[in-house]
């Protein structure tokens, strides 16, 4: 069955089963803990499907009923792009690349938000990671202001493997960090990808290892940081406010 709210959710084990063989775009499978659906699982990471567990409460709650036989899938709010998509786009406008990664942001609020700058901001797209992120559900379909039909998102199986392959494109990696040198004196007019890092733990040790650069945002207040979508947005218009004055 399917529960026609906001947040587009299939249930039921048969029903969650043709889904999976259907080419409805899945954006998450949640499986209750202890419950034989071996078969389902199997399917779904033949596709390559994000696998969580839940509890029964968790599962009635998304699915308006106790009757969801242990199992629900929640549907993407817009399609997954490949990589490739992200990287011809540049090739197609006959501009240097400009790529936002978003590292393991939880928030489904904050990842909305980055979407939307993004898509304002003219980049060509925006990478998230499968594991430990928010994906592209109808809370950050809606928080983008619907931003993210119109720019395409790719979700990557590893962050660090895909920033390896943007460099083998001549696209420099700039990290986010408290830590980093002065954003305003880097030279953003080549190929660009700006990672954005977690709301409470920032960059990854591995992706930040392989970045090019680290950047910072000077902090002249009280307060130390950012909301992580308001410190991307300032950093993606300082790409924008260069290139616009070549």
């Amino acid at each position: 069955m399917e529960n026609n709210t906001e947040r587009q959710i299939i249930y039921g084990r048969n029903a969650v089963f043709e889904a999976l063989g259907s080419d409805k775009e899945i954006d998450t499978l949640f499986i209750q803990k202890g419950a034989s659906l071996g078969k389902i699982v199997a399917e779904a990471k033949k596709r390559g499907i994000v696998v969580k567990d839940a509890s029964g409460e968790k599962l009635a709650a998304m699915c308006g009923t106790e009757k969801h036989g242990g199992v629900a899938a929640e549907l993407c709010a817009a399609e997954y792009a490949d990589l490739d998509e992200i990287l011809e786009v540049s090739e197609r406008k006959g501009t240097a690349p400009f790529i936002i990664i978003a590292d393991e942001i939880a928030d489904p609020h904050n990842l909305g938000a980055i979407i939307r700058s993004a898509e304002a901001a003219g980049a060509d797209g925006v990478i998230i990671p499968k594991r430990r992120s928010a994906s592209l559900n109808s809370t950050v379909f809606k928080t983008s202001a619907g931003a993210a039909a119109w720019i395409k998102v790719a979700r990557v199986s590893n962050l660090v493997d895909t920033i390896k392959t943007l460099k083998k494109h001549n696209i420099w990696v700039y990290g986010m960090e408290a830590d980093g040198q002065p954003y305003d004196k880097t030279d953003f007019s080549g190929g660009a990808a700006i990672v954005v890092g977690s709301e409470g733990f920032g960059l990854g040790r591995l992706v930040r290892d392989n970045c090019d650069a680290v950047l910072s945002l000077p902090m002249n207040g009280k307060v130390n940081s950012l909301n992580a979508s308001v410190s991307a947005g300032i950093l993606m218009y300082e790409v924008v406010r260069q290139r616009n004055n070549k």
